[in-house]
């Protein structure tokens, strides 16, 4: 496979969309931590962390906010990740895009 023509459609054809549980359970797991340990460092409980992380639960704008800070990582990108999450849900056929 050439990767100069592979982005992100081809990464979303392979392995699916992007979420914001698989972008913050990689996250974590690029650190090396455990969910408990992690968890903690967000403020909050390792089966709010594990529900995120399985996309059972879909963090608000403000959570997803709140959680880039503490990650100390672009807000942006994570509040857009949690509304397309939101969009996906719905099965809505758009993408959103923050500035």
């Amino acid at each position: 496979m050439n990767t100069k023509d592979y982005g992100i459609k081809e990464l979303e054809n392979e392995f699916g969309p992007l979420t914001f549980g698989n972008a913050l359970g990689s996250f974590r797991l690029g650190k090396g931590v455990s969910q408990k340990v992690f968890a903690k460092s967000l403020g909050i409980t390792p089966q709010s962390l594990c529900d995120l992380e399985k996309s059972r639960r879909i963090p608000s704008p403000g959570r997803a906010a709140k959680i880039a800070k503490k990650l100390k990582e672009p807000i942006a990108f994570w509040v857009q990740l949690s509304f397309q999450d939101t969009i996906r849900k719905e099965e809505l056929k758009l993408k959103v895009f923050v500035a």
